[in-house]
């Protein structure tokens, strides 16, 4: 008598896997576009923007999703050789992790320019032995076209790039081809997420950075470096979303150009955060905002563990 075993194992296929999926890291200097790129890749917002350099603080993934790949962009902080403060050293420790682990790296550059910073990242980005794609971004700034011969033509010598591709990631001008070019460098491998999902970030997560890029374009040019922001509660009650945030200071004096004479640059930071999170989470936002002081917290490892810095 033989017996029948049950298993809840799927029959395996012998249709063989033509999917292609990796990992693609963004990588460059500060301010040269990397997570606008990012979000005109993607089609919405999933990394802050703002003029201020080192805007970027923390790996962030955005999936995009296609018929037959799935290219997981990695959006990483810019690479600086100033290093004199913890927040320095652990944004670089960030973005050359994301190096090491990517199929393919996006070197960014700002069309025209070349800085030391610049080569210091191309460096890292040979010793990876990953395929490089140079983009030079920002090309709408350009006019004449023609002066961007030129300066490709100095780029070619700096190494072998698999290719070369001039872009404006604000204007989404020159974005069709990047897709299918990176697929070529990633391996044959069925999708790592759902097709639905577009970033590995929460929402919580999300909220906090939506505050502190309205506290970005808000404050001055240095203050915006000793500001981080921690949530204290999200919560969705009866379908509305209850966000209660503290944004974290330096020093008192800070704490007083935040709020503003009569709060009232609190109240429009707040204002501006709660109509995008209205519109990213599709739901009514209550928020409500504090700020505290922690002393010199950006220059201490240990406050950047405690505020969710990993």
């Amino acid at each position: 008598m033989t017996e029948e075993i049950e298993s809840n194992d799927p029959p395996e296929s012998d249709t063989p896997i033509t999917s292609r999926c990796g990992f693609v890291a963004i990588v460059g200097r500060p301010n040269v576009g990397k997570s606008t790129l990012l979000n005109a890749l993607l089609g919405r917002k999933v990394s802050i923007v703002s003029p201020k350099p080192q805007t970027t603080r923390h790996r962030i993934l955005g999936i995009l999703n296609q018929d037959d790949r799935q290219i997981i962009f990695v959006d990483t902080p810019g690479l600086h050789s100033d290093q004199r403060r913890a927040m320095n050293r652990y944004m670089n420790r960030a973005a050359r992790a994301s190096l090491a682990d990517a199929d393919v790296n996006l070197f960014v550059v700002e069309a025209l320019a070349w800085t030391d910073d610049d080569a210091q990242v191309l460096d890292y980005l040979k010793n990876c032995g990953r395929p490089i794609v140079l983009i030079v971004n920002k090309v709408d700034t350009i006019h004449p076209k023609e002066r961007l011969l030129p300066y490709i033509l100095e780029m070619q010598r700096k190494t072998e790039f698999a290719a070369i591709v001039p872009l404006s990631g604000l204007k989404r001008n020159g974005l069709d081809q990047l897709p299918q070019l990176v697929s070529e460098h990633l391996p044959i491998s069925p999708p790592h997420y759902p097709v639905e999902q577009v970033t590995d970030r929460s929402e919580q997560f999300q909220a906090t950075e939506i505050i502190r890029e309205k506290l970005t374009w808000r404050l001055n040019q240095e203050l915006p470096y000793g500001i981080t922001v921690q949530i204290e509660r999200f919560e969705e009650v009866e379908g509305r979303l209850l966000i209660n945030a503290v944004i974290w200071v330096e020093r008192a004096g800070q704490k007083a150009i935040v709020i503003g004479q009569g709060g009232e640059r609190l109240k429009e930071i707040g204002r501006a955060a709660r109509l995008d999170l209205n519109h990213i989470f599709d739901r009514s936002v209550h928020l409500e905002l504090w700020v505290k002081v922690k002393e010199n917290w950006s220059d201490s490892e240990a406050a950047l563990r405690q505020l969710g810095f990993e």
